[in-house]
């Protein structure tokens, strides 16, 4: 299947395009429940016994979860966090989740944030470890007010869009020695009311506003996703999007707490919002494509048209030609 392309939906039941139509019950704990019991949910995913995972936010929340879940299934996990202290903390937490039998997690630490932190990550991950077979990239950050990184990139933009990319390309030789490979983008559901904008990829030229800048690098790291699927398919590595829905995560509590009252009914736990990711780390369907983006385990479109709609080419090609640039820029 071709990067980016949406399967066959014609399988789909309307039960399930309602749900994710609907937003409300479909992003939602009921949504999840009810397709669980739809006739064509997928198998839950084998065992990964063998298989190395590096797990970016792991510390809490979504990420936790989603470590505990790749230990489950016999993995050997990697758990990064940006300081000593969290990554342990990290550790501790995905063996609570993960219960008895579970292989402990690994603590790596990298401040997400600065190029030359990863630059180092990236080249001491490369050198100390055999292979990686799955990189999820989970970390999020939504300041309250305009921050930027310790060289000078506009904080959440640096995040949620530079650092998955350049982990996605420092790590990609590594990724290539345990073909097929796969890559994890975390993303958003808000990411289909943004567009990216021209001449403002950071979103810097306007009034800001942490849901919509959020959001924003979001529906740019889901582009970004398209691209590098692309370009690694003939190397082996798989590149998917996934948004987990609504789930009650420390984020969700610290930065949108009336949203998290008005949905407490309908929230997600963490586990159920790491459930696609954990699946697509290690199911077979997730290397048949690449460059799709999921929710709870089927493909969905990636723009829709009452929403904000696709992006242009043109749009597309500045956004990765400004974050190679990033990337490979000496920092200030």
């Amino acid at each position: 299947m071709d990067p980016g392309q949406t399967p066959d939906m014609s399988a789909e039941s309307w039960v399930d395009k309602a749900l994710d139509r609907s937003i409300v019950l479909g992003y939602g704990n009921v949504g999840l429940w009810a397709r669980r019991r739809l006739p064509g949910w997928p198998d839950d995913p084998p065992r990964m016994d063998g298989k190395v995972v590096l797990v970016t936010g792991a510390a809490s929340g979504i990420g936790s979860a989603a470590a505990a879940g790749f230990a489950r299934l016999g993995a050997s996990v990697r758990v990064l966090a940006r300081d000593r202290e969290r990554a342990e903390g990290a550790v501790r937490s995905a063996v609570r989740r993960a219960g008895p039998g579970a292989t402990p997690p690994v603590p790596v630490v990298c401040d997400l944030a600065s190029r030359p932190e990863l630059r180092r990550f990236i080249d001491e991950f490369a050198d100390s470890e055999p292979q990686l077979d799955v990189l999820v990239n989970n970390a999020g950050v939504m300041p309250d007010e305009r921050t930027f990184s310790p060289d000078g990139v506009e904080l959440v933009f640096a995040t949620h869009v530079l650092a998955p990319w350049m982990l996605t390309r420092g790590l990609s030789e590594l990724m290539s020695r345990s073909a097929p490979a796969r890559v994890v983008n975390v993303t958003s559901g808000g990411q289909y009311g943004q567009r990216i904008p021209p001449g403002d990829l950071q979103s810097l030229h306007e009034d800001y506003s942490p849901k919509k800048v959020y959001a924003r690098t979001k529906r740019e790291e889901v582009a970004i996703t398209e691209e590098w699927a692309r370009r690694l398919l003939d190397r082996g590595i798989h590149v998917h999007a996934m948004h987990p829905g609504w789930a009650d995560t420390k984020g969700v509590r610290q930065w949108m707490p009336l949203f998290r009252a008005a949905s407490r009914p309908i929230i997600r736990t963490p586990e159920e919002g790491a459930d696609t990711i954990v699946w697509l780390g290690a199911a077979p369907e997730a290397v048949e494509s690449t460059g799709l983006l999921w929710h709870d385990r089927r493909a969905r479109p990636t723009t829709y048209a009452l929403a904000a709609g696709p992006d242009d080419d043109a749009a597309r090609q500045e956004l990765w030609n400004h974050v190679a640039e990033l990337a490979d820029a000496a920092a200030p």
